[in-house]
């Protein structure tokens, strides 16, 4: 069997997804990289070895691949395609994906005319702006998504930029606002970020997908994305592939064939 095999490095985490000859997932991972991604990487193919046995197809995706791929002269897959790609094979009812990221945000709309829009040159209103509104509260990620779901009051709070949001979040920590209505309020803060600067008036309905670890691991964030555009439920879905997508897509796309040696030696002399 030849299997494929398809990589998405980003900015903080390394996924990997193997698919079968069927293009059905046998395997996926993910794990933060702690910016060693080339050693990262390298872990991850001595750990496939059940599926490199044989020459299998590979490809890598990711803000954070480029520089791996330029190196090494790996095949590399732009993101967006990648998702746009993994979506038309899997969810291809879908008409709006919202896809959230470390350090970057896309809206992908597939009803009518087809449009990729895409945000990595600010991290506001992506992964790492919710980390820092997180450690300005003296939250994990976890506690912050769990307290978010019983606010009762939404502040404005500004998402295009960590300093400016910590502008406006310090005062209402310092008037005692509670951290279950700071949360929600910047979960808020984010959905509005995302709307205005992807979106751009285009109306998000119909089908819609969440993508990438924020979408996937906090509910509060979908929340207020849900209440915010008027989706009914079974207008949205978050699939447990939902941080693993560009890897996903990479690995429909792989085309260029490896063994495991060649690329063991590749990573190893980079």
């Amino acid at each position: 069997m030849t299997y494929k095999i398809g990589f998405d490095i980003g900015s903080t985490t390394i996924k990997a997804v193997v698919l079968d000859e069927n293009q059905q997932i046998c395997y996926k991972s993910y794990e933060r990289h702690k910016a060693q991604v080339r050693q990262k990487a390298l872990e991850k193919i001595k750990e496939l070895e059940r599926y490199t046995k044989e020459p299998f197809q590979f490809a890598i995706s990711g803000s954070g691949a480029l520089g791996l791929c330029d190196d090494g002269k790996l095949p590399f897959v732009q993101e967006v395609f990648a998702s746009a790609t993994a979506i038309r094979k899997y969810y291809p009812d879908t008409d709006c994906a919202i896809e959230l990221g470390g350090e970057d945000a896309k809206i992908l709309f597939f009803k009518g005319s087809i449009e990729q829009r895409m945000n990595s040159t600010c991290a506001g209103g992506t992964g790492a702006f919710i980390d820092q509104m997180a450690s300005l509260l003296d939250v994990d990620l976890e506690t912050m998504n769990e307290v978010s779901l019983k606010h009762d009051k939404i502040y404005p709070i500004a998402s295009r930029c960590g300093v400016f949001a910590k502008t406006d979040v310090q005062p209402l920590i310092n008037q005692g606002v509670s951290k279950s209505n700071l949360s929600a309020s910047i979960f808020q803060a984010v959905v509005d970020q995302t709307i205005t600067s992807l979106a751009q008036g285009r109306n998000i309905e119909g089908n819609v997908l969440f993508l990438g670890g924020p979408l996937y691991f906090l509910s509060g964030l979908r929340d207020r994305f849900q209440e915010t555009l008027k989706l009914r439920d079974d207008q949205i879905t978050c699939p447990d592939t939902a941080i693993n997508f560009v890897a996903l897509g990479a690995a429909l796309c792989a085309d260029k064939m490896f063994t495991r040696d060649e690329l063991v030696s590749i990573l190893e002399d980079l």
